[in-house]
């Protein structure tokens, strides 16, 4: 089972800010569990074009991820605290991989991530569909405040 879906849009984001200042969700950067173990799921998309962060991303090819809406703060993506040197750190039958957030998954549940392409095919093979079972945490990569190049390497060890 592929997941496609269409890259983000700000359509709604507008409204999401709104919602998120009415019920005081205070600053942006607090809204970020960092270091903070989740359990979840994750797919795999494979689009390509502009990522939620404004930069060009192709998911067939690159290792990033797609962070559920839920976890974005700020009206404008591209501001958001998500996209200044926040990656994941995804972990699945003792592999894990750290990946770069580029991209904003709006059908996502709050642990549900949808990996890139090569980033699922890291973990199971693409026509499993769906990992289920699977641990993440956002971590902080590059320096503070600043962003990480997409073509930044991505780290991977074997957790025993």
């Amino acid at each position: 089972m592929r997941v496609t879906r269409k890259l983000t849009t700000l359509v709604g984001a507008p409204l999401a800010a709104a919602a998120m200042l009415a019920l005081g969700a205070g600053t942006a950067s607090a809204a970020i569990p960092v270091n903070k173990p989740m359990n979840g799921t994750a797919t795999y998309y494979d689009d390509a074009g502009f990522g939620a962060c404004g930069t060009q991303i192709n998911a067939a090819t690159q290792l990033l991820v797609a962070v559920p809406h839920s976890w974005w703060t700020t009206a404008n993506p591209n501001n958001d605290p998500l996209c200044k040197g926040i990656s994941v750190k995804v972990t699945y039958r003792g592999k894990s991989i750290t990946v770069p957030v580029r991209d904003k998954c709006p059908s996502c549940d709050s642990t549900h991530l949808d990996l890139s392409k090569p980033a699922f095919a890291t973990f199971a093979p693409l026509g499993q569909g769906v990992i289920n079972g699977l641990t993440w945490q956002f971590v902080r990569t590059g320096l503070a405040g600043g962003t990480v190049p997409i073509s930044a390497p991505v780290t991977g060890s074997a957790i025993g």
